[in-house]
């Protein structure tokens, strides 16, 4: 069972692991899944975060500062309360420095059945790391652009039928502008036509609930990252979250 299919319109949050404070992450998760967020995104930290915008390379290197790293996370999140579904978001060094076998292993002992590896490709990921993941009951989100193919759609969309599509909203990193036209919205619902069955979430500058509800309106849900981020940073998180309502 896909637990990315639902009869409604979904919202995700990115939070970072370790941030703002090392042992922040159960109780933003308790928070989230009170104001009812669908899923939570949790954040490896990295020194080196490609895809990530200047808010959430900030987030990054405080909790690295704290003293976060990926067997403290794993540590936390057997001890949460929360019963949110949990993606998990990083690249692929720390995880091979982890072990891979041994990232899978605590993701099968979690209930964590999707990650984010921005810097996995598909064609590395079928080759070497396919079989492995799929048997642990892992199955990543790859992510696509506007710019994608369609016949590289299709390829992502059948490989993610048991987790979902994350369609960056734009060839930029987080926490960039939001610019979601009439002709952008085009695509995205054509897109997500591409995707068949498969569950097709939309990230990337996403702020304000205007952007969730243009967002919504072509796709499965809206992933906010980097405005949520801010908002916990000046302590409003729950004001940004009563917002979104």
């Amino acid at each position: 069972m896909n637990v990315f299919k639902k009869d409604k319109k979904q919202i995700s949050i990115f939070v970072t692991a370790g941030y703002p404070k090392l042992d922040s992450l159960n109780e933003q998760l308790e928070l989230l899944e009170s104001n009812g967020i669908d899923f939570v995104e949790v954040g490896i930290p990295f020194s080196d975060p490609l895809a990530d915008g200047p808010t959430i390379q900030a987030t990054s290197e405080i909790a690295i500062n704290n003293g976060m790293n990926l067997p403290l996370l794993f540590e936390q999140l057997h001890d949460r309360k929360s019963t949110l579904t949990i993606v998990l978001m990083g690249y692929f060094n720390p995880i091979i420095s982890f072990g891979i076998d041994n990232f899978l292993n605590e993701c099968q002992l979690l209930g964590i059945s999707t990650v984010i590896l921005p810097d996995l490709s598909i064609e590395i990921y079928e080759r070497y790391y396919q079989a492995k993941f799929e048997s642990k009951g892992v199955f990543p989100s790859f992510l696509i652009t506007p710019e994608s193919s369609n016949e590289r759609i299709l390829k992502t969309a059948e490989l993610c039928k048991n987790s979902f599509v994350y369609l960056v909203s734009s060839n930029a990193t987080t926490g960039g502008q939001s610019n979601f036209s009439n002709d952008r919205l085009k695509r995205y619902a054509k897109i997500k036509e591409i995707c068949g069955n498969t569950p097709m979430f939309i990230g990337f500058g996403i702020q304000s609930s205007e952007d969730v509800e243009k967002v919504q309106s072509v796709s499965d849900g809206a992933i906010i990252g980097s405005a949520y981020l801010k908002a916990v940073g000046k302590g409003e998180e729950i004001e940004y979250l009563n917002e979104l309502r």
